[in-house]
């Protein structure tokens, strides 16, 4: 800011252009003759010299946010970067199981004991021969209720019934209940893979279909 006083003494302020834009009239019109000390070039220069610094402040906030944004973009690719190298893992839980000797089973009886942790039955034949059940309608896959007053599997969803070698032989469900395959360990357990489906048809009994699902086990 510059100040000059006018014809009545009156002190004037005006900006460096507007100083420079009347000196400059002044001189063209040769009213005014300016040495080179004062300029309107060196008036203009001492003026934005005694303007306060805002501009260079301005400046510097847009330098310091130029620069927070290149940190924070690094960042987030760090992070991603990081994230990269230890992938989530989900880990499923196995779908084999120990189900135990076959002497703790009675012939003739379904076994519910791996129905709610695993979804499996497991039914000891008259002739000491197993078999594992799974435990899924084959409607819409609902869980089934062994009913051993009734000696069926009733589904609670829609009705459907299951005979204890898992034949359907009323609601909706259109075939048989799977099987599983079950085996002998070395220890002698009874071991259950779920990996390993026999799907039933709906054409055949289950005693005709997959005679590798029943497990014989010598007395």
């Amino acid at each position: 800011m510059i100040q000059w006083h006018d014809w009545m003494g009156q002190p004037q302020a005006l900006m460096a252009g507007a100083v420079m834009d009347r000196m400059t009239a002044f001189e063209t019109r040769g009213l005014v003759s300016l040495s080179p000390e004062v300029s309107p070039a060196r008036m203009l220069s001492a003026a934005e010299d005694d303007l306060p610094s805002t501009l260079w402040s301005r400046r510097d906030f847009f330098s310091r946010a130029g620069w927070a944004g290149v940190v924070a973009c690094l960042g987030v690719a760090g992070i991603g970067f990081i994230r990269y190298m230890f992938p989530r893992v989900l880990f499923e839980p196995t779908p084999r199981f120990d189900a135990g000797g076959p002497e703790n089973y009675v012939p003739g009886m379904v076994d519910e004991r791996w129905k709610q942790s695993q979804r499996v039955w497991i039914v000891r034949q008259p002739d000491g021969g197993f078999y594992a059940l799974l435990a899924i309608c084959t409607h819409l896959g609902c869980t089934p209720n062994w009913f051993g007053a009734e000696d069926k599997f009733k589904c609670p969803c829609h009705g459907s019934g299951f005979r204890p070698d898992g034949t359907n032989f009323e609601g909706p469900a259109p075939r048989p209940l799977d099987r599983v395959k079950i085996t002998l360990s070395p220890e002698g357990h009874l071991l259950v893979d779920k990996s390993v489906i026999y799907r039933m048809l709906a054409s055949l009994a289950p005693k005709e279909q997959h005679p590798e699902s029943i497990l014989r086990v010598r007395a």
